[in-house]
């Protein structure tokens, strides 16, 4: 068992590394690292797959959200090749977190992700 926990939380720490990554090379070398190449990333507001639209997703996140982190704020929990685990957007000024939410992740045989299906469970008016 502790070898699949260990691949479930190394998929969601690259995953957090990519979601974390604010220049373009270095968000495309995470996004790369933890996604499949025909990886897909859905949730209320995109549906998108491939390397560069999950790059371009994540690039508007910080453009709506400068200075803002992802955090994880609980256990990743996994079974097969599915893992979950809830998260918050972080103001890195002054700790606030408007944004949360929960993610679902399926793994390919490497360990990279083929899909997140995410849910938003916090997220302020007009965002």
């Amino acid at each position: 068992m502790p070898a699949d926990t260990d691949r479930y939380e190394s998929a969601v720490a690259r995953y957090f590394e990519a979601w974390n990554a604010v220049d373009q090379e270095t968000l495309a070398k995470a996004v790369a690292a933890a996604w499949a190449p025909d990886g897909t990333y859905t949730d209320p507001l995109a549906d998108v797959g491939g390397h560069e639209q999950i790059a371009a997703v994540i690039a508007a996140a910080h453009e709506q959200f400068p200075g803002f982190a992802f955090r994880p704020t609980a256990v990743v929990d996994g079974h097969h090749d599915t893992a979950r685990f809830s998260w918050e957007l972080v103001n890195e000024a002054d700790g606030s977190a408007p944004v949360a939410g929960f993610d679902v992740i399926t793994l390919d045989e490497k360990g990279r992700i083929r899909s997140v299906l995410g849910f938003l469970d916090r997220v302020p008016a007009g965002a």
